[in-house]
């Protein structure tokens, strides 16, 4: 075998190649201009990578940021502009922090976080729940408002983003700035104007130096979702009467959704949008009409046992119409009381979002029950100004009810012969009620008679039982035992809860309850002396129905219904009694009557047609009975 040996020429020829290869490198080396380029066709590839591969993760991007803050390095913070878009320069502001900003007036406290530019809390100074504490419409996050839009192909959420907050004034009003920027000349903005002792602020949004940036190809929304806080005693009953309601058309039409279970609606050119809350609302206006809003609205009380902090959701997605590739529009928000006597003032029909009852009971209660109760309210306390109000309208209606009694003591007086005329034709209901009606049209004692005065009065009592529940001047007033009108009045708790009655006792709708019973066996005890003519409501049923209801259903109503209902009640049978011993006499009627049988009576039209009507009826009956025989 062959012994190996070292070679030195060949050791020699590898250094020599080594050094020849490290010389060409060196001579090679990209120049400093070169290294530019070549960054620049980098940075042009990663532009053209689609969105979705240039994600950074959300703590490596805020390090980036905070990196390139620090050392005022503006290569770098370029760079994170071209990899998240020109809307990453809002995460780069100082305002890029959780913190928040107050204006407020006598009335009102507003907290605005620079997190997404909207309310995140909403005090009224002046009002209290029903526990005592402060009433905050907005808090702990029950409300979202969010601007959504496409910019720089990709869908981007204003909630997620930084406003940065300018405070200023505008003669005697506070003025809040809130911008989201891209510059310092390209921004979206906010911009809230709170004027002194008013719950109504001006708000506006707008853009500017965003044409070339927001995609107004893409659909441009504003949503804004909230849940309301319970406010009262009874969050059944308050939740009975918050609802979201709306004006769309234009300012032609008013509606609302379903106060139960969830609903929905779409609407078009919407002009203002009520998250009212029984008591309190929470409002967006707009001069210019939103082009379509949807609504949503999701009851929230299941059981009032668990589900105690909550009311109601709302939610409405507003569809936004740049101009010129601009956003501006100019809007008023309002929290604060749902009343009347406020929502007049801004002459804008907000009115319509109160439940006042439609047609005449709307009108009623707009133009004649409101305008008396506050100025009673402006001279009695609330309870007593309710007693004034009740005796006022009992006085205004007594000569309707004295038409009505009249009938009642016809109708009594004419009991005897009524009594001969069932005798006589006894199973002959056909002729009975033919004859009864006859006498009844001869001694001008018609129940029709007695019924119309009663029709009359039910306008004007419904527009008061609508006006009591939604009445703001009765809120916390008390009244004898009643803590606050508005809601129940308790006089005893109740260890356990009865359906539909509830967990306490009320004294109020008791009282009531009793009034109605005695007003009721006053006006149909003479009816149920009579005998039961065919279909007639059986009166004994109604005698026992309407307090019970009254009884049950009231206990968990407010107050200061139960209070009306009561005095109501209580001067009626008053009138009724003064009616009775003072002013009609029983004997002269039946001498009237006497007086009016031997007169001949001519019929009417419609007597006259009833009246052969039945005969034709009677003529039929008599020929199936001989068909039978």
């Amino acid at each position: 075998m062959e012994e190996k040996k070292f070679d030195l020429n060949s050791l020699i020829g590898f250094l020599l190649i080594g050094g020849i290869l490290l010389w060409m490198l060196y001579q090679n080396q990209p120049t400093p201009e070169e290294l530019e380029a070549e960054k620049a066709k980098t940075e042009q590839v990663v532009e053209e990578t689609p969105e979705s591969l240039q994600e950074v993760p959300v703590v490596e991007t805020e390090t980036a940021v905070e990196n390139a803050l620090q050392e005022n390095d503006t290569l770098a913070l370029q760079n994170l502009e071209n990899r998240l878009g020109s809307f990453a320069y809002s995460g780069t502001l100082p305002s890029a922090k959780d913190q928040t900003t107050t204006i407020e007036n006598d009335v009102l406290a507003l907290t605005i976080s620079n997190k997404g530019g909207y309310i995140v809390e909403a005090k009224l100074k002046e009002q209290t729940q029903f526990e005592g504490n402060p009433v905050y419409l907005i808090k702990d996050g029950n409300n979202d408002f969010n601007l959504q839009f496409s910019a720089e192909n990709r869908l981007l959420n204003t909630r997620d983003l930084y406003f940065e907050p300018a405070v200023s004034r505008n003669g005697d009003n506070k003025v809040l700035s809130m911008k989201l920027k891209t510059s310092e000349n390209a921004y979206i903005e906010y911009r809230y104007e709170l004027k002194p002792g008013d719950y109504m602020l001006d708000f506006s949004l707008r853009s500017q130096g965003l044409e070339g940036v927001l995609n107004t190809s893409q659909p441009m929304t504003l949503d804004w979702n909230f849940k309301g806080y319970r406010q009262a005693k009874s969050i059944t009953y308050e939740n009975r009467y918050t609802r979201l309601t709306y004006e769309f058309e234009n300012g032609e039409d008013h509606s609302k959704l379903s106060p139960t279970g969830s609903d929905e609606e779409t609407e078009v050119d919407v002009k203002w949008l009520n998250f009212r809350q029984h008591f309190f609302s929470s409002m967006l206006l707009t001069d210019a009409p939103f082009k379509e809003v949807k609504f949503i609205s999701e009851d929230l009380v299941k059981n009032e046992e668990v589900d105690t902090v909550f009311t109601k959701k709302y939610g409405a997605r507003m569809l936004l119409e740049p101009k010129a590739g601009a956003l501006s529009y100019d809007m008023n928000m309002y929290y604060g009381p749902t009343d009347y006597q406020i929502f007049k003032t801004y002459d804008r029909n907000l009115d319509e979002a109160m439940p006042l009852g439609w047609g005449l009971f709307g009108f009623l209660n707009k133009y004649l029950i409101i305008p008396v109760f506050s100025l009673l309210s402006d001279w009695f306390p609330a309870g007593i100004a309710i007693i004034v109000l009740t005796i006022l309208f009992k006085l205004l209606l007594s000569p309707v009810q004295y038409k009505q009694y009249l009938s009642q003591a016809k109708l009594k007086v004419l009991k005897p012969e009524l009594d001969e005329i069932r005798k006589k034709y006894e199973g002959n209901s056909m002729k009975i009620q033919q004859e009864t009606l006859k006498l009844q049209n001869i001694a001008g004692a018609s129940p029709l008679k007695g019924c119309l005065p009663a029709l009359l009065q039910i306008p004007v009592f419904y527009a008061l039982f609508t006006f009591f529940p939604t009445a703001f001047d009765l809120r916390q007033k008390s009244f004898l035992w009643a803590e606050d009108l508005a809601s129940y009045d308790v006089v005893a708790e109740l260890p356990f809860n009865i359906p539909f009655y509830g967990d306490h006792v009320s004294l109020f709708p008791i009282l009531a309850s009793i009034a109605i019973f005695i007003y009721m066996m006053m006006s149909t005890g003479q009816q149920m002396q009579q005998q039961q003519q065919p279909g007639m409501p059986n009166m004994k049923f109604l005698m026992y129905l309407s307090p019970l209801f009254m009884l049950v259903f009231f206990n968990n109503y407010a107050s200061g219904l139960s209070v009306y209902y009561l005095t109501s009640n209580v001067i009626t049978i008053g009138i009724m009694l003064v009616i009775k011993n003072f002013i009609i006499d029983e004997d002269k009627i039946h001498a009237k009557i006497q007086e009016n049988k031997k007169k001949p009576k001519k019929q009417n039209r419609f007597q006259r047609k009833m009246a052969e009507m039945m005969e034709q009826a009677e003529e039929q009956k008599k020929v199936q009975k001989g068909r039978k025989k």
